[in-house]
């Protein structure tokens, strides 16, 4: 054996990766019915130096959920919810094993040993209820539970008075080989010691003090783990590790492989050896510990030779797996391993959420290469799931392509999108229309409606609205007044008037009122269009301002006769400031149907001229009036206060 195992380390690692490919060309994510694995001694000889690399995870924040199965955007709100969720049946005490499990699976909840440890965290105050779900656990799927979860419940029991209830479970830790964990210790010491109980007080230290329950899991653990990485592999190792007569259980063998894992090879040879040597039979913990271990850029050939074995076993990827795991691809830019890695989540019992989706296509979509087959590919596996694509999966991905500066692929993603049956409603329609068109993308912008209409997704009012924004925010006017006539064209005018608005403004901003006027009038007179009151009032302003007083006036009379009210206060202020008697005379006729306004119309018309000190033009407008006017006794009191005060102040000045 011993000359035998020198031979084999020498041959080159590089065999492993092919090798297992051909082991398993059918796909990463068959599973298995017989498995034709390769046997320890076997896989040992591929390995002809270990592989040592900084852990990834230590630099790693991994941005998506914690949760696979809930909603992901609000995961600290989801673990309460799931806490209460379990804390309301459990409170109940009646229901059996079945019953209990049933209940939780109409509720969604899949009890797993990170959400044991999560609730039993949180059930501190409540110990009759922890127990309850505790001894359920124990019961219907005991190897959820490990050394912590076995803690949990000793500090819950110890600091809420149940003193028998926590010798007990002291009693059967030691006969499994857990220990007591020196926080549990402490918690209890302290209310043992504040509730008067010296005898217990003394007992457990007494324990503790002895070693009998002191860590024995962490202890065999620190010894094994120093002879693996003390040496190659060897016999010599394995006879080592055999004389410390050993009793091996899930959580001894986790806590080996975590703390050999900065040698994949050794961890993995570990994992083989331990279990074809019948010291152990791996459960679903062990299978991903050592997949958390050899899930890295340079072992993944194994990694998936171990996740399709662990499947076809029938033990499924724990969250906490795939979480560390995708987090280690992503950030070594391994985006299609991230993507196969979701695939194989999405086909088992413990489904990641909609974040993941979005977080994988947000990393797709930001890659040094769009790659849109893995981006579809990533769509095809949420849908056929039974998931449908939301609005907010596109806007975040909008948000992804513009801040590498793609968002001219976005054409692309949508019709990906709905290619995968996704609908987008009218505002994510005119958000994207905005986005290209003010970016100055007419080919991408044209692209985009010419595919909205060629596939059936009707343009609304807002959508061609938003065109027509994007196009005035970047300036091309002359595109946008094209894109308002197309709309025009197809929608006709009847829902026209919010896209003329904003066409309208965005013409006055840039002094060209008077260009806006004549489109304005155009559409009035050949398409019977009826634009905005406000449209019209601000289009009235502006042209005042840009010395289009006959274009103003010529809108006051369209205004009138769609029956709109007049709109009289630019006109009055632009009269008395810069125009004529004449100029008075025309707006007062052309603002009513009648031969003149109300005599309170021109009485402001007249103080208006006045207090802009313009009194001869006052006497010109008055001369113009109808004789009515000149003669109505508020005009000539009017005058005459003016004369008055005139001559008053003549009389002040020569004093």
């Amino acid at each position: 054996m011993r000359h035998q195992w020198r031979l084999l380390l020498l041959r080159p690692q590089g065999l492993l990766r092919s090798q297992l490919h051909n082991s398993t060309h059918s796909s990463h994510f068959q599973v298995l019915s017989n498995p034709n694995l390769p046997t320890f001694r076997s896989l040992t000889s591929l390995f002809h130096t270990t592989i040592s690399q900084p852990n990834f995870d230590s630099q790693f924040t991994n941005p998506i959920t914690r949760r696979f199965s809930s909603e992901p955007a609000i995961e600290e709100n989801d673990s309460d919810h799931t806490h209460i969720v379990i804390a309301d049946i459990f409170a109940k005490q009646s229901g059996g094993v079945d019953d209990i499990r049933k209940e939780l699976e109409l509720n969604n909840v899949v009890v797993s040993h990170e959400l044991v440890l999560r609730v039993m965290g949180k059930l501190e105050s409540s110990p009759e209820v922890a127990k309850r779900f505790f001894d359920w656990v124990l019961e219907s799927d005991g190897q959820r539970l490990s050394s912590k979860s076995y803690n949990l419940m000793l500090g819950i029991l110890g600091v809420n008075g149940f003193v028998k209830e926590f010798w007990d479970l002291v009693e059967v830790m030691n006969k499994k080989g857990y220990g007591i964990s020196k926080g549990v210790q402490n918690k209890v010491l302290e209310s043992f010691q504040k509730d008067g109980m010296g005898d217990d007080v003394e007992k457990l230290r007494g324990v503790y003090a002895s070693g009998s329950v002191d860590n024995s899991v962490e202890k065999a653990t620190s010894k094994v783990c120093k002879i693996v990485r003390s040496e190659v592999w060897s016999d010599d190792v394995e006879r080592r590790i055999r004389e410390l007569g050993i009793g091996y259980s899930s959580d001894m063998v986790k806590l080996v492989l975590e703390n050999v894992g900065v040698e994949p090879a050794k961890a993995l040879i570990f994992f083989r050896w331990v279990e074809e040597s019948g010291l152990f039979k791996h459960d679903e913990r062990t299978y991903n510990s050592v997949a958390r271990v050899l899930g890295r850029e340079d072992c993944i050939d194994r990694f998936w030779k171990v996740v399709d074995e662990m499947r076809s076993k029938g033990y499924e990827m724990e969250e906490e797996t795939y979480v560390k795991v995708l987090g280690r691809f992503c950030k070594r830019k391994m985006i299609k391993d991230a993507v196969d890695l979701y695939d194989f989540a999405m086909a088992g019992a413990n489904k990641p959420s909609v974040d993941c989706c979005i977080f994988l296509l947000k990393k797709v979509a930001v890659s040094k290469q769009l790659d849109m087959e893995l981006f579809s590919r990533v769509l095809r596996i949420y849908t056929d799931s039974g998931n449908v694509l939301m609005n907010s999966m596109l806007n975040a991905v909008l948000k992804s392509l513009t801040s590498v500066g793609r968002l001219g692929e976005c054409n692309k993603v949508l019709k990906a999108m709905e290619e995968g049956g996704f609908v987008a409603s009218g505002h994510l329609q005119g958000k994207i229309a905005f986005q290209l068109s003010s970016a100055g993308k007419k080919d991408k912008s044209s692209e985009l409606m010419e595919y909205m209409e060629a596939s059936g997704s009707n343009l609304d009012h807002r959508t061609w609205a938003s065109f027509i924004e994007g196009y005035c925010v970047a300036g091309d006017y002359d595109k946008a007044s094209e894109c308002f006539q197309k709309m025009v064209e197809k929608e006709g005018v009847s829902s026209a008037g919010y896209a003329f608005h904003i066409l309208v403004n965005a013409y006055c901003r840039k002094n060209r009122a008077i260009e806006a006027c004549t489109l304005l009038v155009d559409l009035v007179n050949v398409k019977q269009f009826k634009p905005r009151h406000t449209t019209y009032k601000e289009l009235i302003s502006k042209l005042l301002v840009q010395g289009g007083f006959k274009d103003a006036i010529n809108l006051l009379g369209l205004m009138k006769n769609q029956g709109f009210p007049p709109f009289v206060d630019p006109f009055i202020e632009y009269v008395s400031k810069s125009g004529t008697g004449d100029d008075a005379i025309i707006f007062l006729k052309e603002m009513t149907s009648k031969r003149f306004p109300a005599t309170s119309v021109v009485l402001l018309t007249f103080e208006a001229f006045f207090k802009a000190g313009r009194h001869i033009e006052a006497q010109n407008f008055l001369s113009k009036c109808p004789d009515y006017i000149r003669n109505h006794a508020d005009v000539l009191n009017l005058f005459c206060s003016m004369k008055s005060r005139k001559g008053s102040s003549a009389t002040n000045v020569a004093a």
